[in-house]
């Protein structure tokens, strides 16, 4: 069944505005993302297949093209933008932090460098310089290993 078909207050896209992206699945989300489904399958089918076959959104976001495009109404050009989407959020995220937020807390610190280097497909020993207040001034990549290992 098409979601154009559903109730009103059952569409992905309806309860966001209504409710907010925070009342959504995470296929849901997804699905606003897709924005089609393929046939047989609606936008939500797409995205729970997606996320099943990745484990979840952070290896479907670390997927190669080669991997993103094998499932059926995947492409290059969806890759492209989701690609896009995620170098989108980093650059906000960068902004914030030059912005002034701080590094007030370890949770903080893993949340930065999960977002940076969570798509990498090899090991990195990264330094983060702080000013007085614990602000990112830069983060600077040191050494680059391998997929398992790199070398201080």
């Amino acid at each position: 069944m098409a979601i154009s078909d559903w109730p009103e207050d059952e569409r992905p896209r309806e309860r966001l505005l209504a409710h907010g992206a925070a009342s959504l699945s995470d296929a849901e989300l997804l699905a606003i993302f897709l924005r089609v489904g393929v046939k047989g399958k609606s936008a939500v089918d797409l995205g729970r297949e997606l996320i099943g076959r990745f484990c979840g959104l952070n290896r479907m976001f670390a997927a190669s093209q080669a991997e993103f495009s094998a499932v059926p109404g995947m492409g290059p050009a969806k890759y492209a933008q989701l690609q896009a989407v995620l170098e989108m959020a980093r650059r906000a995220l960068g902004e914030e932090m030059r912005q002034g937020l701080t590094f007030a807390s370890p949770g903080a610190v893993r949340d930065y460098l999960r977002l940076h280097l969570a798509g990498l497909e090899h090991e990195v020993f990264l330094a983060l310089w702080l000013d007085a207040q614990n602000r990112l001034i830069v983060a600077e990549e040191l050494f680059r290993g391998t997929l398992t290992q790199t070398s201080v």
